[in-house]
């Protein structure tokens, strides 16, 4: 769209200064070629200038040369304006072209001055193919692309995630500045003169809005539909408006080497061993054997089970022949901010790529890969939303025995979700990091501290990409309520702790499952009978 703005601004202008530069040189050849005044042409010639015929000769003669002089003249700042013309034209021939080429070849490449009649012709071709004059065939009830409603206030949304509610404001600008702009153009559109031919029509508002409706489809445009009250009673408008999606433009073809991007992991711990030995496992089949361009960095808290974390370390480093690790201990209570930032700083290397990790995590191989390509000094930083595992105990109970670490790692909606509230695994650059400040040492224990580093990023001119990835896991660990928290915390945290524990579906079998059993008793004493 933006693109689209820029070429209509841009022709404008050049079609002024065409006709600017051809009324140009119009004028200087009328100047040049109008006849001289009379009293000009037959001047009295000056004190001790020739006077009679051979006088006006002479003059005459002197006039002409002057004449020809200044044709001269004329001709040669013709001659550069021609070249000016010509230059100019090739520049807009040339930048019309960049533009057809951008579009794709969905739009006429060998006439560049159709280009804005072709686009146009093309968004417009695009409400035909959306469903908004006639419904179309569809193969399942799921290819169905339902419409989501709106208020000047709220948004009622089926995509809720867990971040999301059914009903709410739209946090996000790019969300509340789209259907705002939808309501101010149907609101022009009410009250032009033109949609109503009576003088004396009814001048609606905002407050006239009752509701609006709106879906995507991705390859079409966003079509909207909303209702405002009419004049009367049980009198409506409904405005119909179609945001159509141009075609898609190249940006970039680029090759990018990561051979020789090392990726430090950075790990804060206290006690834990037997996490830290399943993390160390994952860590050197994937790390070492798969990967191999990595480096791990163990910040410990505290002396407790210190000597069994360091032992699970070296004798991976020896099995694996692998030196690239870096181990520090702290005596001091646990900060997992603090960690990070202890275990980021302390690296005296050449730039390198940062992965904040718990010991918890689960990654493959193609997200270390996946953690290079979206991280890059100075432009970007990445944060992947992972995929959060359910108790294995719940999803796999009634199989009889819970199958192996890898095989449970299946991104369904019965077996885990997208963690999206959680900001705490991320990828930068070290000088990003430290640029930016670094974490908030004063936050203490667990949690707070990945959400201001993400702010940050965020408020800075760096692009934060924030996407599913399937190669990382958050694996399922029990969470503990404390006594000590109040009622209230103590309600959130057991709360959380459903949430993490099964699916709605799977969490409403245990609630029922005296009731699933009375049943199948019901079943096998009548089959018996029978």
């Amino acid at each position: 769209m933006m693109i689209r703005r820029g070429l209509s601004a841009w022709l404008p202008r050049m079609v002024v200064l065409l006709v600017v530069l051809c009324s140009a040189v119009s004028i200087l050849y009328m100047l040049a070629c109008t006849p001289k005044g009379i009293d000009e042409q037959l001047a009295f010639p000056r004190a001790n200038s020739p006077t009679g015929k051979e006088g006006y000769q002479a003059i005459l003669q002197e006039r002409e040369e002057q004449h020809r002089n200044y044709i001269n003249s004329l001709k040669k700042q013709i001659t550069q304006l021609k070249d000016e013309l010509q230059e100019r034209s090739e520049q807009l021939r040339g930048l019309q072209d960049h533009y057809t080429d951008s579009l794709g070849p969905g739009l006429e490449r060998s006439n560049p001055e159709k280009t804005p009649a072709d686009l146009l012709e093309f968004l417009r071709s695009q409400i035909d193919r959306a469903e908004v004059h006639a419904g179309a065939k569809l193969p399942t009830e799921y290819a169905a692309v339902p419409f989501e409603s709106f208020t000047l206030q709220k948004v009622y949304q089926l995509e809720t995630g867990l971040t999301r509610h059914p009903e709410e404001k739209p946090v996000r600008k790019d969300k509340r500045d789209e259907l705002a702009e939808a309501v101010e153009l149907a609101l022009e559109t009410l009250n032009s003169p033109d949609s109503d031919s009576n003088a004396n029509h009814h001048m609606y508002a905002a407050s006239d809005f009752i509701e609006g409706m709106y879906r995507t489809e991705k390859d079409k445009g966003t079509l909207y539909e909303l209702t405002f009250k009419g004049d009367r009673p049980h009198k409506f408008r409904r405005i119909v408006l179609f945001r159509p999606f141009g075609p898609i433009m190249k940006v970039k073809n680029e090759n990018l080497n990561m051979a020789n991007t090392l990726i430090n992991i950075v790990v804060p711990l206290a006690k834990r061993a037997s996490k830290f030995r399943q993390f160390m496992q994952n860590f050197r089949e994937m790390g070492i054997e798969q990967d191999g361009r990595i480096h791990l960095t163990v910040v410990y808290f505290g002396k407790e089970q210190m000597n069994e974390v360091k032992a699970i370390l070296e004798n991976t480093s020896k099995s694996a022949n692998f030196k690239n690790f870096t181990f520090i201990q702290l005596n001091e209570e646990f900060s997992r901010g603090k960690g990070l930032d202890i275990g980021a700083r302390i690296w005296k290397g050449n730039n390198v790529v940062l992965f904040f990790c718990d010991v918890d995590i689960y990654f493959t191989a193609e997200f270390l890969n996946t953690c290079r390509l979206n991280t890059q000094p100075g432009k970007k930083v990445f944060y992947p939303v992972l995929f959060s595992q359910y108790n294995p105990g719940i999803i796999y109970g009634h199989h009889g025995s819970i199958p192996p670490l890898e095989q449970q790692l299946v991104i369904k909606k019965e077996t885990g979700f997208w963690r999206d509230f959680g900001f705490g695994m991320t990828c930068q650059y070290r000088s990003d990091f430290i640029n930016i400040g670094g974490f908030d040492l004063d936050i203490k224990g667990w949690g707070g501290e990945d959400v201001h580093l993400y702010r940050k990023y965020l408020h800075s001119n760096l692009i934060v990409v924030r996407t599913p990835v399937r190669g990382l896991f958050h694996l399922w660990h029990e969470k503990r309520c404390l006594d000590e928290l109040t009622p209230e915390q103590y309600k959130m945290c057991m709360q959380s702790k459903a949430m993490n524990e099964a699916s709605h579906g799977q969490l409403g079998m245990l609630v029922f499952r005296h009731e699933i059993e009375a049943h199948l008793r019901k079943q096998k004493t009548s089959s018996k009978k029978t």
